[in-house]
């Protein structure tokens, strides 16, 4: 395990400089949303994993024939260990009527509601008894395809959340569930009312707030994040947002050669996160 480190770009972490986590100062409401109503999952990845999670309120099942004879012996130890709606065998055609346009689904879907939300004061709760813990933040990221692929990598990494704007993030949709591959029903998405405020929620419970950018005066590598970190990231073009950037202790950015101006927004994620593993945070 690499040795504890210092980091060289903010002064120590002090009483005065960021209060103790344990002792949280007055909460600010933001009450934790789920999305909207009932809503179609779709594909084997994301399907499974939400049968297999027992927050998941399953409302409807359905699968063509040859997706019920591959899957049979996995939904029936599902089915075993909590209560799940008999499976409806439709043909693929049925089933392409009832999702999204374009949906890929592999022959089986959910109809199912959407999780139990979790509020930014909840996560600075379960952050407090950790010495290492990472939040991943978006910054108005709208694609939910690229939502869904930052929550995969979170949850792959080890962060504790994914946390985004209620007002700039999609829903959570088959197209999110699908491109997170059952990482939705694993990672949290806390959705706040105010981005800016929930950073300084994240501050008092000890977290150092980078955000990652193109002008960032030092690499994420030689920030030297430890402890406790929110990595916040903007949406492909604008970025982070000035009052966003405001809010951050620091800026880092991802060493590039200069053969693309940027990555993708949820490529970046991953290779953030990355660093963070590797680095031991």
């Amino acid at each position: 395990m690499p040795p504890h480190r210092k980091r060289q770009t903010q002064p120590p972490r002090t009483a005065s400089t960021r209060p103790d986590p344990a002792k949280p100062g007055p909460a600010r409401p933001d009450a934790p949303r789920s999305g909207g109503g009932e809503h179609w999952l779709a594909g084997t990845h994301a399907v499974l994993a939400a049968l297999a999670n027992p927050a998941r309120e399953i409302r409807r099942l359905v699968m063509t024939r040859e997706a019920a004879d591959n899957l049979g012996g996995r939904l029936g130890e599902l089915a075993a260990t909590r209560r799940l709606p008999g499976a409806e065998i439709l043909g693929r055609a049925d089933i392409d009527r009832l999702l999204p346009p374009g949906m890929v689904h592999q022959g089986i879907a959910i109809l199912a509601r959407p999780l139990p939300g979790v509020s930014i004061e909840e996560l600075a709760r379960r952050a407090a008894g950790r010495e290492r813990a990472v939040v991943v933040v978006l910054d108005q990221v709208t694609d939910p395809h690229n939502v869904g692929a930052c929550l995969r990598s979170a949850a792959a990494f080890g962060a504790l959340a994914l946390v985004v704007p209620d007002r700039h993030a999609p829903e959570e949709t088959a197209a999110l569930a699908k491109a997170a591959s059952g990482a939705v029903e694993r990672l949290p998405l806390v959705r706040v009312t105010n981005l800016a405020r929930a950073l300084d929620t994240l501050k008092e419970a000890g977290f150092w707030v980078a955000g990652l950018a193109a002008d960032g005066p030092v690499t994420l590598a030689q920030a030297n994040l430890t402890g406790r970190a929110a990595l916040v990231l903007g949406a492909e073009g604008d970025g982070l947002r000035r009052l966003t950037r405001e809010r951050c202790d620091l800026l880092v950015r991802l060493p590039m050669s200069g053969a693309v101006e940027s990555l993708n927004v949820s490529n970046a994620c991953a290779v953030a996160l990355y660093e963070l593993a590797r680095d031991g945070t």
